[in-house]
């Protein structure tokens, strides 16, 4: 699908946000309700938009301790990594996994409360997961930028 400047100008306004009302937005581009209204019905049904979330403040929820955890497996193969990623959808605290290459197989997002949360979590729930062979763990001292939005233009 090929994105026209609207597009891309109606998805910037859209990831800063989403809560925006058709009229809001066609105000802001200078079009009709109904012109904006079928653009987000087919940016929807094209899956340029792939859904929409409430971000929170890890703070205010006492989930402010973010974790990197670099993970390798025992073996860089399909039964392992089929494995590995299986068990990885079913824990809660990691927000993201994304397989890489270098060093370590993957990188994992985890918010959790503080450290003692942490090893729990590595110890009870990460480590058993039987096809990782080594984690390395890294942890946030301080966040100075932490965008949600794609720029489109």
């Amino acid at each position: 699908m090929k994105l026209d400047e609207i597009d891309k100008k109606l998805l910037n306004i859209l990831q800063q946000n989403a809560k925006l009302t058709t009229k809001e937005i066609a105000f802001r581009l200078e079009m009709s309700n109904t012109a904006i209204h079928e653009r987000i019905k087919r940016l929807e049904r094209e899956e340029v938009i792939s859904k929409y979330v409430a971000l929170l403040d890890t703070e205010k929820i006492n989930k402010n301790f973010l974790v990197f955890c670099h993970v390798k497996l025992i073996q860089h193969n399909k039964e392992h990594i089929t494995k590995f990623e299986k068990e990885i959808l079913k824990l809660d605290e990691v927000l993201e996994c994304i397989h890489v290459s270098g060093d370590y197989d993957y990188i994992l997002k985890i918010y959790v409360s503080n450290m003692k949360e942490y090893r729990s979590f590595l110890i009870n729930k990460l480590t058993t997961i039987k096809v990782i062979t080594s984690t390395q763990s890294t942890f946030m001292i301080n966040q100075v930028k932490n965008n949600t939005s794609i720029s489109l233009l």
